[in-house]
Order: structure tokens, then sequence, then C-alpha cells
């Protein structure tokens, strides 16, 4: 059963970015060559092929291998030219046309599944930036929908938000309801990310720690802050008090963080999504392995046969879903909060990209500067050897 992600969020939060650095992510992964063996990483046994979809009939820049593009089918440019409506009403033409020849994307997408020997696949839809169509128009949610019923995906939504919005308060609050209202709208698994984490050091301090914002905690503390943007009226009060009960009555949102150039960040997220997806039940091996059958306990049923996706997991079911997240970052790194290194906590990510950011980059530099002379030096005893055989066998 293939996998995948709904990527949305409002124009610049860096989706299309997002999606090519999880293409390169996951191919990476699957390439052993590439993996460092002093730091495996624990997602590298059972990566599919991944394949991204472009869903912005107005993106005539991917920046990503495209595997489905809806420009093939329709374009926002000559929906304008032909029906002489607007960008936003356009888009949303785009939307309701691309709903009523879903068999359209359902056949490419059975493409997908056939292509090569695996059965497996993971698949990224890259929406517009235009946020209604994730919190209010109905024909995104319609072809989510058929998306799971049709197509037996299992998805999970990735909504962005430039993180820079948290240095203010009467932003943070918006960006809290636009994530909810998307919440409720797209009715699927929910990660909400806060993007380009490594840029908000240029925007100043802010007020709260970072957890207070990526938890979302106790929010009557931005009462002050809130009144000093909209004014002392009774009104506004009245109003930025009813906004933040309400984000609480819900208390559905909360935020993850990605700097999408750091594989830390990224492995990060992306471990956040396959818990939402429930691919941290696939098992860590392939169909049919020795260790897998000789570990089996007697009377158990062999589904080896199957796809990853349709196998149990029979080692850690639980504790690899419901179990605290693992950190991504290099453990045994010098760090303020030493405590926080064996499991995920946000206050590594404040560290890494606020508290201590330059020394945590001198940091990663000289661990680049190692790799790559490890690397020469492999390379030039790989050369040696091969010259070393060549003469031998002369």
């Amino acid at each position: 059963m293939p996998f995948g992600e709904i990527v949305c969020g409002a124009p610049g939060s860096g989706k299309s970015t997002y999606c090519y650095g999880k293409y390169q992510l996951f191919n990476a992964l699957r390439n052993p060559q590439n993996q460092n063996p002093n730091q495996p990483s624990p997602t590298i046994e059972t990566r599919p092929p991944i394949h991204i979809v472009n869903l912005d009939p107005a993106n005539d820049n991917i920046p990503y291998p495209c595997s489905i593009n809806i420009t093939d089918l329709i374009t926002l440019q000559n929906v304008m030219d032909e029906l002489g409506l607007g960008p936003n009403g356009g888009m949303l033409y785009c939307m309701e046309y691309l709903e009523r020849n879903f068999d359209w994307l359902e056949e490419r997408l059975s493409e997908l599944g056939r292509e090569g020997e695996e059965k497996d696949f993971y698949v990224m839809f890259d929406l517009p930036g235009q946020v209604e169509l994730s919190t209010n128009h109905d024909s995104v949610k319609r072809i989510v929908d058929m998306l799971k019923s049709k197509c037996d995906l299992r998805l999970a939504a990735v909504h962005l938000c430039d993180a820079h919005y948290i240095t203010d308060a009467a932003k943070y609050i918006s960006v809290l309801l636009l994530s909810l209202r998307t919440m409720l709208q797209l009715e699927l698994p929910h990660i909400n990310v806060l993007s380009k984490i490594d840029l908000l050091a240029k925007y100043g301090d802010l007020d709260f720690n970072l957890d207070f914002y990526t938890e979302v905690q106790d929010l009557s503390y931005l009462t002050n802050s809130l009144s000093s943007a909209t004014g002392t009226s009774s009104r506004f009060q009245a109003l930025n008090e009813a906004m933040i009960s309400l984000i609480e009555d819900y208390s559905l949102v909360g935020f993850e963080t990605l700097a999408v150039e750091d594989k830390s960040s990224m492995l990060h997220l992306t471990h956040a999504v396959d818990r939402a997806t429930g691919y941290v039940y696939v098992p860590p091996s392939k169909p049919g392995n020795a260790s897998n059958a000789s570990n089996r306990p007697e009377g158990t049923i062999d589904e080896s046969h199957k796809p990853l996706s349709g196998q149990p997991n029979e080692f850690a079911l639980w504790s690899s879903a419901a179990g605290p997240m693992r950190n991504t970052l290099g453990v045994g790194v010098p760090s303020k909060f030493a405590e926080a290194k064996e499991y995920y906590d946000v206050r590594d990510v404040q560290e890494r990209w606020l508290d201590a950011k330059d020394s945590w980059d001198a940091y990663e530099k000289r661990e680049w500067r190692k790799e790559g002379e490890m690397a020469r030096d492999a390379a030039a005893r790989a050369k040696a050897a091969a010259g070393e055989a060549k003469e031998g066998v002369s």
C-alpha cells in the first residue's frame, strides 16, 4: 500500500522546496553508498521509491523531478484566457476540473505502482499556495477523499508555515487559526510545520522560548502583545481573547520545525510524518529475509510474501509508534541541554538555530571536512588496491 503527503501552506512557505528536499533525502537513504557507517540512518531499510505530483496549475518553474503534473491536464493561464477569470477564480476552476476528471490522476498514480518490481511507493502532492483551497473550498477535500478511497493511499497533511510569523503575536495567532481551519477541513492525520527555522535568528529575539510556540502553550501570555498591536479598545481586547479561547478550546494545533537543508531536521520531520501515516508499522527488513523468518515466533503467520506495507512489524509494533521520538541531532555533541540528547526535544532545535547557531555551524563544517577527507582516503585506498590487483594479474 502506498503512503504519501498532502503538502499545503501559504505562498512562499517552502512547499516545493520541501518536496524537493524530501525527494533528495529518500534517494540518498535508498543508496547505501551515500550512508555514513558511523551514523546509520534508522530509515534506510524500508524507504520506497518517491514520486512528486504537482497539483499547482500555475507552477511553471518546478524545481523537482515531477512524476505527474497537473499542467498536462489544465493550466491556470489557459483558464484565465478562455474563461476570463482572475487568478483566484481560475485556480478554483482548475481544482474543480481536476475533481471532475479524477480518473486522469487515478490512472497515472496506478502507473506509478506498476513501475519496476516494487509495489510500494511514496507520493507527495504539492498543492497550490491559495489557502482557501485547503480551508474552505471543497474540491481539494473531495480529491483527498478519492485518493484515500479509490487509490488506497495512506496520507498525512503537512501544513507549512513560515517560522518568522512567531516573532509577532498577531501573526502567530493568525497562523494558529489558519492551521486549525486546515486541520478541520482536510480531516487527515496532520503535521503543522514551522519552516525556514534556520532563518529565524535574522528576525531578532523571541518573546518566549521556542517550545512556547511549537507546543502552543498558555496563549494568554500574548494578550499584552496583541493589545499593543491592535490598540487598547475593549472591542479588540474581547476579540483577541475570543480567538485565543477558540484555539485553546480545540487544543489541536502544535508545530514541528524544519530547516530543509539540514539532514537531521528533515529526518526528524520524516519520522513525525511516518508516525502520522502509520509507516512506522512497516517492518524494517525486506520480504523473505532469513533473519526475519528465523526470529519469528512459532505459530506466527508468515506474511513475508506481501509488500512491506502489508506486513506487520513484528519487532517494535508499539515502541516505534508510541514511544518518544529519537533525537536526530548528533549524539555526543556538546550541548547545554545534554539530558535531551537521546530523545527529541525542541530545546535542541532552539540551541541549534537560535542560541548557539554559529557554534553549531562551525561544528558541522568540521564534520563535513572530516567526512570529505575520509571519502578521499577511501577512494585513494580503493585505487591503490585496484592497481595492485592489476599488477598481480599481469
